[in-house]
């Protein structure tokens, strides 16, 4: 898909925490969720500590601990709604022991989050295989390894 194809995004970036804001600008954040959008979308992308993730994913989720990427998607069509809550300091924690950059790693989980965002979903296994193989086009095609490979 062209540039000029792809779908029109509304971007709202949060930090809740300046640290991450240098190393991931708004114009990656874009390309990133816009590369995973097939349908206009109106996205809220937040960067969390870790008490803010937790207290997201228990309340939310009945899961008591941060995860890295929660997706609340409030509509698929005909425009994208949703928010996209990446937890800093797991990501950071999850980038250091897998040996990625801290920027691959984003931009693998704002593509996993922006994919749950239009009805994608992994817990199933042919629906994760199907998930899975979209987020590794994606990926690939930004220019960043296969999340997926052996």
């Amino acid at each position: 898909m062209s540039r000029a194809a792809r779908p029109a995004l509304a971007l709202s970036l949060q930090f809740a925490d300046a640290t991450h804001r240098a190393h991931l600008p708004r114009h990656r954040v874009q390309r990133w969720v816009r590369a995973a959008l097939e349908s206009p979308g109106e996205i809220t992308v937040r960067f969390v500590g870790a008490e803010e993730g937790r207290a997201l994913n228990r309340d939310y989720r009945g899961k008591d601990y941060a995860t890295n990427v929660l997706t609340f998607d409030y509509a698929h069509e005909p425009v994208v709604s949703a928010d996209l809550i990446l937890c800093a300091p797991v990501l950071a924690q999850e980038a250091a022991e897998q040996g990625l950059t801290l920027e691959a790693h984003c931009a693998h989980l704002l593509v996993h989050g922006t994919l749950h965002a239009q009805g994608y979903d992994h817990e199933v296994e042919d629906e994760a295989a199907a998930m899975e193989a979209r987020e590794s086009a994606i990926l690939l095609a930004l220019g960043y390894a296969d999340p997926y490979a052996a």
